[in-house]
């Protein structure tokens, strides 16, 4: 009896690890052949100009829009996450150096890039959250690109991105976007330019940068990486609720939440929201203020 008891036992586990390693086989296939889908997509490049005032604002929107984070401060690309698990993620060297993208980029590439997360073979581009870029005025689109592509040149040998058996079930789920070109609304117009005054509307522009973490509700959840901290509910629902407009920008230029404690960078990129400007701060806050 119980002899047949253990068979029975050992052959529901078997069948259950056989059955998960079937669906992971599935799961990784579907992921190789949606990472390797042609996108054709036709762009309209906005006039590109190199003067002093556009670079600035060029370098500032690296910064709030997070591309430093990512690809450092000088754009050169770096290993940004190495898990056995979830995968290796690397954001590629932006400038005209050696290994870098900025030789083989026309201003055609950028949009499609910024726009739809596409790279210049036509193919999605991995862990490139254009779906944060996508939304961007002409204006501030023709600012970034011009000042990636005056960016120094930066030699730096970096490794290939990969994708482990982690991330694609992440992906699959929809709990961490590896694809983001699968969730950009392509029809999208963009504005020409935007009032930048003090306003919700300026606000939720810039919010759009805040999605990759807090969920489009803004109302965050679970972490889109493992092992990483619960992502804070930032409407009027959550801490907002309770913090001033002062609170709000000390918080975001500081690190530190009128509770007293302390967010790691890693987790909240305040050393990014820091660089945002006063009135940038303050329809952010006035916008997420009116989420419920």
């Amino acid at each position: 009896m119980v002899k047949r008891i253990l068979k029975i036992v050992l052959f529901s586990v078997l069948s259950v690890v056989l059955l998960l390693l079937l669906f992971y086989v599935y799961v990784s296939w579907d992921f190789n052949q949606r990472a390797k889908k042609s996108y054709t997509y036709d762009v309209s490049v906005p006039k590109i100009s190199y003067d002093s005032a556009n670079l600035v604002l060029g370098e500032h929107l690296s910064v709030i829009k997070g591309c430093r984070d990512c690809h450092e401060n000088d754009l050169g690309g770096r290993v940004l996450i190495d898990d056995p698990a979830l995968g290796r993620l690397v954001p590629p060297n932006l400038t005209k150096g050696e290994n870098g993208i900025g030789s083989q980029y026309s201003h055609e590439d950028w949009v499609r890039a910024l726009r739809h997360g596409v790279g210049p073979d036509q193919k999605p581009l991995l862990f490139m959250p254009a779906h944060e870029t996508a939304n961007m005025t002409e204006k501030d689109m023709a600012a970034l690109i011009a000042y990636c592509t005056q960016a120094s040149p930066v030699t730096r040998s970096l490794p290939e991105i990969e994708i482990r058996p982690v991330g694609k079930l992440l992906n699959f789920f929809g709990k961490m976007h590896m694809l983001p070109v699968e969730i950009i609304d392509h029809d999208f117009v963009p504005l020409a330019d935007m009032d930048k005054r003090v306003s919700p509307e300026f606000g939720e522009y810039l919010a759009v940068s805040c999605t990759g973490c807090h969920y489009s509700t803004f109302k965050g959840g679970s972490p889109q990486i493992p092992d990483s901290p619960p992502v804070a509910d930032i409407t009027s629902s959550g801490n907002l609720a309770r913090w001033s407009e002062a609170d709000f920008i000390q918080t975001l230029r500081t690190g530190k939440t009128p509770e007293g404690k302390i967010m790691q960078n890693e987790f909240m990129p305040w050393k990014m929201t820091s660089a945002f400007t006063d009135d940038e701060l303050k329809s952010l806050y006035l916008f997420l203020k009116n989420q419920q």
